[in-house]
């Protein structure tokens, strides 16, 4: 497709999120019309609790707790370790803000590890700075990249270092069969918008350890004794009643009877956006001025994004003429490091300090580094334009920097 050329196809819209099932709507209006939306107010069966029921079969927990944010499940699994304050706490340079924020929120201390031009951490600078000083592990799989867990979990298990899994972007990855979320101590979950499961908001905290679950559910805003209305060992529940804070994070009825019905189209959804992002990396892949990472031969991916590098542009002014004449073809693209406040971007978390870690390889990757939203929905003759605009953009501006 040429640059500029007229063309009866239309671009894709890539911004819709997921549709909810019609099965929800019946359960939102009985609802709405008695008004029992908190959680805890029936003595049973709540549609959160029935959510977290169906979650942790789904994935294979003994626990699950249902938040208003990933953001929310992170910080609480932080404060469910019972970390001193203070505490190290070792994360990915890429990842999004809310990640450093939620070990800052916990009185926490992030330390960022490199990662590479493959989207995944740099192994070797990560076992540098799992050093005795760091007190846990926060391993986000940023926009469900896997990095190598068989790795991380050997060098902390040798440690005795707890791994938290931010697996916001992960919902249905596999590794080497297992689901991620499911392989550190505790996996956090979002069902927001952008997400394979669509709430709006919402998260999810995972665990098998029942002292875990008890402390993240107390402080979740489990106050008196409905703590009661949560599995678990009520000796723990009852240890810790009045001992914790009350965070108040809880999901509300109505985003689980959203949630809900999405459960069974996880797998769904997830083979086909995977299918989506295959055909696009290959097309992309086969261009010179591209380059996709394969996924890790552990990793089945469910992605609903697709992130490639861009070669041979040596200039930030040529990035961004690739970013303006995909964006004049209707594809939008996000190159992290050069959109503006990008969240993505550690130097623009000023909340750390006015000066950022030295990190050469994350900020080279992230100077480079494109974002394009894929949703499972998408027909292959939208994936074929996403592709051919691409392609056409980035030969356009190849051409006029020769």
């Amino acid at each position: 497709m040429a640059m500029n050329e007229a063309t009866a196809r239309q671009a894709p819209n890539v911004y819709d999120a997921e549709p909810i099932p019609d099965s929800a709507r019946a359960e939102i209006e009985r609802l709405l019309a008695s008004g029992d939306l908190f959680r805890y107010t029936a003595p049973s069966d709540a549609p959160v609790a029935l959510l977290e029921k169906e979650f942790a079969e789904y994935l294979g927990s003994r626990y699950a707790l249902a938040v208003s944010s990933c953001s929310a499940a992170l910080f609480l699994s932080l404060k469910a370790l019972d970390l001193p304050r203070g505490a190290r706490v070792l994360i990915p340079a890429f990842t999004f803000a809310a990640v450093p924020s939620a070990v800052l929120h916990a009185d926490c201390v992030p330390v960022l590890c490199e990662v590479g031009a493959n989207f995944r951490i740099d192994m070797a600078d990560f076992e540098a700075k799992l050093d005795h000083d760091i007190a846990a592990v926060l391993i986000s799989h940023m926009r469900g990249h896997t990095s190598d867990m068989d790795a991380i979990q050997r060098l902390c298990e040798t440690r005795h270092i707890p791994v938290i899994e931010d697996a916001a972007h992960s919902l249905a990855t596999l590794w080497n069969g297992r689901k991620i979320g499911t392989l550190g101590r505790i996996g956090c979950f979002s069902f927001q918008s952008y997400k394979l499961v669509n709430a709006g908001e919402g998260g999810m905290l995972v665990t098998d350890d029942p002292e875990i679950a008890a402390r993240a559910v107390i402080m979740s805003g489990a106050y008196e004794h409905n703590w009661k209305k949560h599995p678990g060992l009520q000796n723990s529940y009852h240890h810790w009643q009045n001992r914790l804070p009350l965070y108040n994070m809880r999901m509300q009825n109505l985003s689980a009877a959203v949630i809900r019905p999405q459960i069974p189209l996880i797998d769904e959804r997830a083979g086909r956006g995977l299918e989506n992002h295959d055909y696009v990396a290959a097309r992309l892949d086969a261009c010179p001025h591209f380059s996709v990472p394969p996924a890790l031969p552990q990793e089945t991916r469910a992605p609903d994004s697709l992130q490639f590098n861009l070669e041979g542009f040596a200039r930030d002014e040529d990035v961004l003429a690739f970013q303006s004449a995909a964006q004049a073809e209707g594809i939008t693209i996000q190159v992290f490091g050069l959109s503006q406040d990008n969240a993505r971007a550690f130097w623009n978390w000023k909340f750390l300090g006015d000066t950022p870690p030295d990190l050469p390889l994350t900020r080279a990757m992230l100077m480079r580094a494109c974002d394009l939203r894929l949703p499972a929905r998408l027909e292959r003759a939208d994936l074929d334009y996403i592709a051919d605009a691409l392609i056409a953009a980035a030969e356009h501006v190849r051409q006029k920097a020769a």
